[in-house]
């Protein structure tokens, strides 16, 4: 056993690195824990202020970060994030792309300009913070990119809009994956299943969230927390030889349909 910090000397990204309200949700968990683990971290998002919450944190643990507002659906903030995180670091290794926006509803109840803005911020932005940061791992001898996806893009999740977008962050992991192996860029996915974090709270009372729970077979809530630890693997060297996965984070939801697996009692009779 060993006390080896698992991103000693690695800088990382971590864009949508605040929470939108109290509590830890999926940017902020990930970063705050690739600083205890010896990374300098780049918080980048929309709002500094939510980014400044999560470098507090990370500060009063000693850890190394700093805050850039970002947005990360323009090619020029893009790259005024890649080359500030040069300027500030000297280098980048880990890139997360963490940001992420909802609609619920079917392709009849979505807007065109609704339609634009989820692809917009949930795949184009991918796609131009990934263009950024490619050339420079290249340059640095490799590096880990990971894309928070979700469970709905695996299956159809009552939002058409918001399914379509996770599913395409799959599609460009797996295109990202082939193109820049050889380049020793490693490019995965996670996607986090019903985890409760302070984004999806306001809409949550304590019976939906039992619900949520009681739906998978571990029957445990996810938070923050255990999508941080999945993109900790995929940003260390433990992870060397894994690209192009989809790594379901979600106490087992994706095994289970609601016809043949529901809480004990609860059996469907066919």
């Amino acid at each position: 056993m060993t006390n080896r910090l698992r991103l000693k000397r690695k800088v990382a990204i971590v864009t949508g690195a605040g929470s939108s309200g109290p509590g830890i949700g999926n940017g902020k968990a990930t970063a705050i824990l690739f600083a205890r683990e010896g990374a300098c971290v780049l918080l980048a998002d929309l709002c500094e202020e939510r980014a400044q919450e999560t470098l507090s944190s990370i500060e009063a643990e000693g850890g190394n970060a700093s805050t850039l507002a970002v947005d990360v659906t323009n090619k020029e903030s893009c790259n005024h994030m890649v080359n500030e995180t040069l300027r500030r670091y000297g280098r980048v290794d880990v890139l997360v792309n963490n940001v992420g926006i909802s609609k619920r509803g079917s392709v009849l109840d979505v807007t065109e300009k609704e339609w634009d803005n989820i692809m917009a911020v949930n795949v184009k932005s991918m796609m131009l913070t990934s263009q950024q940061v490619i050339p420079r791992m290249k340059e640095g001898g490799g590096g880990s990119i990971i894309n928070i996806a979700s469970t709905a893009g695996l299956r159809a999740h009552r939002s058409t809009p918001y399914t379509t977008s996770k599913a395409a962050v799959i599609g460009l992991t797996f295109s990202m994956a082939a193109d820049h192996g050889r380049e020793n860029i490693r490019v995965n996915a996670i996607a986090p299943g019903l985890v409760y974090t302070p984004m999806v709270a306001p809409r949550m009372d304590d019976d939906l969230r039992d619900s949520r729970r009681q739906a998978s077979p571990l029957g445990i809530e996810g938070t923050g927390w255990d999508i941080g630890w999945a993109a900790l693997y995929l940003a260390s060297d433990e992870s060397r030889w894994v690209t192009g996965i989809v790594l379901p984070v979600d106490a087992g939801l994706t095994v289970t349909t609601g016809i043949t697996y529901q809480p004990l009692g609860q059996q469907i009779k066919y």
